[in-house]
């Protein structure tokens, strides 16, 4: 009978033991950026903060550097079940619901700070909303991701200086339209092959944000940087339809604000980058020269209509007028 007593009393300590373990809930976050970069370890930081804040309830492990697959493939893994979470550009979200793709129409944003506040926005709400009815899939938080310029082998002050201009440019048609629309002729060469496209003249100019030139080592293959400031680009959090559904309003909530705060450490860290930067370059002896905008963007209107891209002008100008 005690030989009996003891091995329940065991059995039923294994039990308790191992229920904490048998109620967690083990999710994947997978992203394309390298483990050095703010992207990365603010999702570590969100993932070990979620764990805490629902304690041990879900245990995240952040898959970055594509492990889980290229852009595409974590876009599509939402839907197929083999990722819980993303961090992925406005342009993938677009192919689901092209109007929230609006904000790669370039010229769009003033300011980081003003993409930040079109975040706070009845807008951005309403193409949150309206990608989540097409996908089911949740946008909870957004993280700048810099504002993208050009570097180039010879000067440029307006867009006419871009006519016949050898650039390279990812092949993503709003990313291709300034350019373009200046006359420019683009080549969509990988982007691990850029510096040496550069080095060799097969381009002669490429746009990036100011933390990629400066990690890809650009400047040392370019002699101007051209603030042409045409795209404020941002990253989208996503939470997978599978995962949102199962999540009680609470653990929205705790994963919503733990989100929103992993992208504002990352986006003070971006801007904190970008504003030394531009001295960098200077001081290794590039010429950085500032254009008018509006020039610029009055040329891309002119030749770009946002309805070529399944953008609506309407939701434009309310970014325009949100301050």
């Amino acid at each position: 009978m005690k030989t009996y007593l003891t091995m329940a009393a065991v059995a039923a300590s294994l039990i308790v033991a191992g229920a904490p373990a048998q109620a967690q809930t083990k999710l994947k976050w997978a992203h394309v950026y390298e483990t050095s970069e703010p992207f990365h370890t603010e999702s570590v930081w969100a993932a070990d903060e979620f764990k805490k804040r629902t304690n041990g309830r879900y245990e995240i492990t952040v898959y970055p550097a594509s492990q889980l697959g290229k852009e595409t493939d974590i876009n599509q893994g939402l839907t197929l079940g083999t990722v819980d979470i993303i961090i992925s550009g406005s342009s993938f979200a677009a192919r689901a619901f092209p109007p929230i793709g609006v904000t790669y129409y370039p010229f769009t944003f003033r300011s980081p700070e003003h993409l930040l506040a079109y975040t706070k926005s009845d807008v951005f709400t309403d193409m949150a909303k309206g990608y989540q009815e097409k996908t089911g899939h949740q946008i909870v938080s957004v993280t700048y991701y810099g504002t993208r310029h050009t570097t180039s082998n010879k000067p440029i002050k307006s867009c006419a200086d871009m006519k016949g201009l050898k650039i390279r440019v990812p092949d993503v048609p709003a990313y291709l339209a300034m350019p373009r629309a200046c006359g420019a002729n683009t080549a969509p060469i990988a982007f691990a092959e850029v510096y040496l496209a550069l080095q060799n003249g097969t381009v002669e100019a490429q746009e990036n944000p100011l933390t990629t030139i400066e990690a890809k080592k650009f400047y040392e293959v370019q002699k101007h940087i051209v603030l042409t400031g045409h795209i404020v680009d941002h990253l989208n959090t996503v939470v997978a339809k599978q995962l949102w559904d199962k999540l009680s309003p609470e653990d929205r909530k705790i994963f919503s604000e733990v989100a929103q705060e992993a992208s504002a450490r990352a986006t003070k860290q971006i801007q904190a980058s970008e504003a030394k930067l531009v001295q960098f370059f200077k001081d290794k002896g590039l010429t950085v020269t500032e254009v008018d905008k509006a020039e610029f963007l009055a040329n891309v209107q002119k030749n770009v209509t946002f309805e070529q891209f399944g953008y609506r002008k309407a939701d434009w100008d309310r970014i325009q007028a949100i301050k």
